[in-house]
């Protein structure tokens, strides 16, 4: 038995001779954050008066200025709770397709153990968010401490932690740099926006890496317990599992001749845009006593004319799938995935092309066509950009038409076919909606389907997406294999 113990102790004590520093620096940021809540809880009148101070030069200094409101706002959004869930969550299907279930296990806890730190902790303090003369935004619930800055130092040193290994060495030390500079502007953007005070965003910047570093002491611990070697910090949690969790293996060129593809999407687009142009024009104002205006002035009528509350509501609903926030989640969704899976950047170049494509075709087109709404009442209210063609149903022609391309050629299993029907239904769903809610003529649901459909022809015939398939490259996961994730997980932590 006493050899038994003095084999634990060993790596254990090895281990912390090795890490004392780090030990002295979770020490030190527990201390001092444990420090900076008795001060905040009791109302030090020095740190207060500070705080305040501090929050009325702030104010002082942005209000005015609304286009600097509009970039610190951008900014403090990486640091919110949707934002830090998409990348985490992300990150961990990523790790499970690519079987590294210990470090998904890591990204859960640690980001799971942020999530119930920051409004527990609010809530026992009670503290209120600064007043000042001019407020510039207004999140709810209390400050201290502040959920952005403690959210921003986990989420990204946790991803850094993880994502290290599959870095380049003289990639490392700059992305260390490029994580930490966005966690201190995060954490001053909420300063300079009113909604916290300095000793907020320092509490939770301190309680951010005491909570890191206790996540990432306790998995190299483990790592040493089992008789593994534990690399200095830089590295990464596990430097052996870089390979795995490279997004893609390094390619001499995305593209197999990337000049001549640039000449022809450069000409094909302007080609495409001529089209529309062409097209435009005619069904806007030179289709007088043809099929296009019947068309065009009977349909917004008939749709007019059978509106009710509740499928007003539902066509509100179905034309939130075409707007630009729901392509660009969707897009951040399905390319990590692909990645994940297939190893491949060509596929994602497919798809962020299709999205940028049809963006610059739509207002392009919008800009020098400008064609008047139907002249129903339109639900949306007044638009920034004209009626040909719909970006909404241009945006979800072509980027579910993309994603069925790629999957289509990947998989040999039923739901592929999922991805057709997406591909057909999505777009005549939004299609409907918009011209029930009087936003868009028929034509110019024509219009959205000319662009999809030469932009992604164009596309495919010049980047070809699935060209590594026909290599004979396979997915990191094959399909009989998905059962086998949660195997994976339940048996995170355990012993190989």
């Amino acid at each position: 038995m006493t050899a038994v113990k003095e084999t634990t102790r060993r790596p254990l004590g090895h281990f912390a001779e090795r890490s004392i520093a780090g030990l002295f620096v979770i020490a030190g940021a527990g201390v001092g954050f444990g420090l900076l809540l008795m001060l905040v809880r009791f109302k030090w009148s020095p740190l207060y008066h500070a705080d305040h101070e501090a929050a009325e030069w702030f104010n002082g200094l942005v209000a005015p200025h609304h286009a600097l409101v509009t970039v610190l706002q951008a900014i403090t959004d990486l640091g919110g709770w949707p934002v830090l869930i998409w990348l985490v969550t992300i990150a961990v299907v990523g790790l499970l397709i690519r079987r590294q279930s210990r470090l998904a296990v890591y990204l859960i806890i640690t980001g799971v153990g942020g999530l119930i730190l920051d409004p527990s902790l609010k809530a026992l303090v009670g503290r209120l968010r600064p007043v000042v003369d001019v407020p510039v935004a207004s999140p709810p619930g209390n400050s201290f401490p502040s959920g952005h800055a403690l959210g921003s130092f986990v989420a990204y040193g946790a991803l850094l932690l993880v994502f290290l290994p599959a870095m380049a060495p003289r990639w490392r030390k700059p992305a260390i740099a490029i994580a930490a500079v966005l966690v201190v502007l995060i954490g001053l953007t909420r300063i300079a926006l009113g909604v916290h005070f300095v000793s907020d965003v320092l509490g939770g910047w301190l309680l951010g890496a005491a909570w890191l570093g206790v996540t990432a002491y306790a998995f190299r611990l483990w790592r040493r317990e089992r008789g593994r070697p534990v690399p200095p910090i830089t590295e990464g949690l596990e430097p052996e599992a870089g390979e795995e969790i490279t997004p893609a293996p390094a390619e001499e060129h995305v593209l197999e001749h990337p000049r001549s593809s640039v000449a022809e999407l450069l000409v094909g687009w302007v080609i495409v845009f001529g089209v529309l142009y062409g097209f435009g024009m005619l069904v806007s104002y030179h289709a007088k006593g043809t099929f296009f205006e019947t068309l065009d002035t009977e349909v917004p009528q008939w749709f007019a004319a059978r509106r009710t509350d509740t499928l007003t509501g539902l066509s509100w609903w179905w034309s939130k799938f075409g707007d630009t926030h729901a392509i660009l989640l969707v897009s951040l969704v399905f390319c990590p995935l692909v990645l994940a899976i297939w190893k491949r950047w060509r596929p994602v170049l497919f798809v962020v092309l299709a999205m940028f494509g049809e963006l610059s075709l739509f207002l392009a087109s919008a800009r020098v066509v400008e064609r008047p709404r139907p002249p129903v009442e339109n639900l949306d209210g007044q638009m920034p950009t004209s009626s040909f063609p719909s970006g909404h149903i241009a945006a979800t022609i072509c980027l579910w038409t993309a994603m069925a391309i790629i999957v289509f050629a990947r998989t040999d299993r039923w739901w592929r076919w999922l991805f057709v029907a997406l591909a057909v239904l999505m777009p005549v769903g939004v299609a409907t909606s918009r011209m029930y809610r009087g936003m868009h003529h028929p034509t110019d649901f024509m219009g959205a389907i000319l662009l999809g459909a030469l932009w992604i022809g164009l596309l495919y015939w010049v980047v070809r997406p699935n060209a590594d398939v026909h290599q004979g490259n396979r997915p990191a996961i094959e399909s009989e294999q998905v059962r086998e994730l949660d195997d994976e997980l339940a048996n995170a932590g355990r012993e190989d």
